[in-house]
């Protein structure tokens, strides 16, 4: 299946898909299909796995206790989730929250590959197992490799790769919670949207 952010992958001005039915096991345990968020030229991305129940039923990626995890590390790095793009491998929340099919993942990859080429990040940081095996095409060994940066290729578009640990891990275990914090500052440093007032306009400042 193509990954090419052509018309079968069509967003519309804010980055969103309107209408799929790709996955018939998704169209029925989603309530809606579950976009991006975050400005539409940013510098910085974190792409996570699929939405949960929190996620579907408020229509925004990481929600709930994860996206204030998240949240809480991005201010520690001097950002707000305001200067941030937040999206998703799978964009529909998958039956009970299992991990989305390794079919589910290929059918929604173009809409990723068409964010991002639309984007144009300086940084892409994944959130997981799934969304850092699933853009590095290949085993991840996330606590041991995360805060390492990576090139990868998401359809046409050449990205840089963060990988960092899922923030719901450290809620499971504390001793991640320093891995995760360290690896969104690092995100910060290397894409440069922590630096001064814009966030995503941070990049005016190098010119």
């Amino acid at each position: 299946m193509s990954e090419s952010p052509d018309d079968e992958y069509a967003l519309d001005a804010d980055l969103r898909v309107e209408e799929c039915t790709r996955c018939p096991a998704l169209v029925e345990s989603r309530s809606r299909i579950v976009n991006g968020v975050g400005p539409t030229d940013a510098d910085l991305v974190f792409v996570g796995e699929a939405p949960g129940a929190n996620e579907d039923s408020e229509g925004e990626p990481f929600v709930g206790r994860s996206g204030t995890v998240l949240d809480d590390a991005l201010r520690d790095a001097g950002l707000d989730r305001a200067d941030v793009r937040i999206t998703n491998c799978v964009r529909c929340r998958p039956p009970e929250n299992r991990d989305p099919s390794a079919e589910e993942l290929a059918n929604c990859r173009g809409y990723l590959a068409a964010e991002l080429a639309r984007l144009d990040p300086d940084l892409v940081v994944t959130l997981g197992k799934v969304p850092s095996e699933h853009l590095l095409d290949r085993s991840v060994a996330v606590t041991k490799e995360a805060g390492e940066v990576f090139d990868a290729r998401v359809g046409e578009t050449a990205v840089r790769l963060l990988v960092c640990v899922h923030p719901a891990a450290t809620l499971y275990d504390r001793s991640q919670a320093e891995t995760f914090e360290s690896t969104v500052a690092r995100a910060a440093e290397l894409s440069g949207a922590g630096d001064g007032e814009g966030g995503g306009q941070s990049r005016l400042g190098d010119y």
